[in-house]
C-alpha cells in the first residue's frame, strides 16, 4: 500500500512539475514579440459585452492591431470571431472599432464564423490564400500564442508570428490551465 501512494504522489509531481514547464514555455512565447512584419495581422476574437461593447480584453487585442498596422508592419487586419452568447458578432463589432480608430475599411477583413481557434486559423488561412498573402502575425492574448502558432503550422502555414497586448488579469491563470488542457488535447 506505501508504494501505491509513493505511485501516485510521483505522478502528481510529475505532472504539476510537466503542467508549470509547459506555462513558463507558453507565457515566455507568448510574450515575445520579434518584430517581425507581415501581410496580415490575425486577430482572435473574444467576448462583445451585452451593451455591444467590447471587453477589455478585446478591446486589448484590436489596439496592438492597431499599433501594429500604425508601425507599418502590417498591411491588412483579419478580426475573427463567431456570434457570441449576447447576441453579437465578434468580427463585425471589431470592425466598427477598428474603423473608429482610423483604420480604412478596405484594411480590414472580417471573418464571422471564427467560432474557436481552430475555425479562425482555417478561415484566416483560406483569406490569405485568396489574396496570396504569405505571413501573419496572430494577435491574441500571451497564452494563446503557442496553441494558436502549432494549428497554424499543423495546417500547412509555416510562416506565422504573434503580438500580444500588455494585458493581464486574474483569469490568466484560468486561462493558462485551460491552455494546457487544450494544447495537449490537440495533440491527440
Amino acid at each position: 500500500m506505501k508504494r501505491f501512494f509513493i505511485v501516485i504522489k510521483s505522478i502528481f509531481v510529475i505532472l504539476i512539475v510537466w503542467f508549470l514547464a509547459h506555462s513558463i514555455y507558453i507565457t515566455i512565447d507568448g510574450l515575445n514579440d520579434k518584430k517581425t512584419n507581415a501581410d496580415v495581422a490575425i486577430v482572435l476574437g473574444n467576448k462583445v459585452n451585452k451593451d455591444g461593447t467590447l471587453s477589455e480584453r478585446l478591446k486589448a487585442r484590436l489596439d496592438k492591431s492597431l499599433e501594429l498596422y500604425n508601425q507599418n508592419r502590417i498591411k491588412i487586419i483579419i478580426v475573427s470571431g463567431g456570434l457570441g452568447k449576447e447576441g453579437f458578432w465578434e468580427g463585425k463589432k471589431m470592425k466598427e472599432y477598428l474603423i473608429e480608430n482610423k483604420i480604412p475599411t478596405e484594411k480590414i477583413l472580417v471573418d464571422n464564423f471564427g467560432n474557436d481557434t481552430e475555425k479562425t486559423v482555417e478561415n484566416s488561412i483560406r483569406m490569405m490564400d485568396s489574396l496570396n498573402f504569405k505571413s501573419a502575425i496572430s494577435v491574441s492574448q500571451y497564452f494563446h500564442q503557442t496553441r494558436t502558432k502549432k494549428l497554424f503550422r499543423k495546417k500547412g502555414f509555416e510562416n506565422i508570428e504573434s503580438a500580444s497586448p500588455d494585458y493581464f488579469e486574474l483569469r490568466d491563470f484560468y486561462s493558462i490551465f485551460r491552455e494546457f488542457v487544450a494544447y495537449y488535447k490537440e495533440a491527440i
